[in-house]
Formats: C-alpha cells, sequence, structure tokens
C-alpha cells in the first residue's frame, strides 16, 4: 500500500488532496466541480497553478496522477487548466495520468478533442 503526505486545498466546492506515493508520484485527487469559479474563489490563478508543482523540499516526481473520481463536470476553464498542466508535465519531463473519468466528462473530453490529447487512463465508466 502507498504512503502518502497529503496536503489540502480547499475552495467552496472544489477540493484538491495532494499526495505523495513512493509508487505512483504525485496524486492529485479532486472532488467537487471542476470550474473557474470553483478554482478560483479563494486562489488567483498563479496560486491555483502553484498546487501542481513540486514541494521545494521534494525531488521532481517522475508521475503526476489527477484522480477527478469524485468531479461531476469541468467547464473550459477547467479544461484548459489540464491542457496547460499537460504541456507543463510535458516540458519537465514527468508523465500525467488523467483516472476517474465519468461519462460527462469523457464526452466533454471527447466533444473538444482532448481526449485524443490528455493522456486519460482507461476506466470501467468508458464504452
Amino acid at each position: 500500500m502507498p504512503t502518502f503526505e497529503t496536503q489540502i486545498w480547499k475552495s467552496a466546492r472544489l477540493t484538491i488532496e495532494r499526495g505523495q506515493s513512493e509508487t505512483l508520484g504525485t496524486i492529485f485527487r479532486f472532488f467537487g466541480p471542476f470550474t473557474g469559479r470553483d478554482m478560483y474563489n479563494s486562489l488567483s490563478p498563479d496560486a491555483f497553478r502553484n498546487i501542481f508543482e513540486s514541494a521545494p523540499d521534494h525531488e521532481q516526481p517522475l508521475t503526476h496522477v489527477f484522480d477527478l473520481t469524485e468531479v461531476p463536470y469541468i467547464d473550459s476553464t477547467g479544461l484548459g487548466m489540464l491542457a496547460s498542466h499537460y504541456v507543463r508535465c510535458q516540458s519537465k519531463g514527468i508523465r500525467l495520468s488523467i483516472t476517474g473519468v465519468n461519462p460527462r466528462v469523457h464526452e466533454l473530453f471527447r466533444l473538444t478533442g482532448m481526449s485524443t490529447v490528455l493522456p486519460i487512463a482507461a476506466t470501467s465508466h468508458e464504452s
């Protein structure tokens, strides 16, 4: 079982837990709507982006896992944040994996063409 050091960021309706795992890398678990309103309710865009950077006393992880199991929907701002984080990961040699995508969110990825760009791990929700 992986060991986690958990940090939690919470806005009105969106919560993000960040955990370190020796086997999986850095895992970000999202809870609630992943929308601009919910992301920037209590943080500036720069402060929100910094959540996904490595802590100063930690080595750069080789993998980031975004677990969206508890995300009911994403808007264009959330989708844009995922895409920009993917590009940042690629530039730093970090592998990004997006897991737990429900059918509604997967349909958004499909309609916008992001399902062919973002590294979405297969889930039991996919057809």
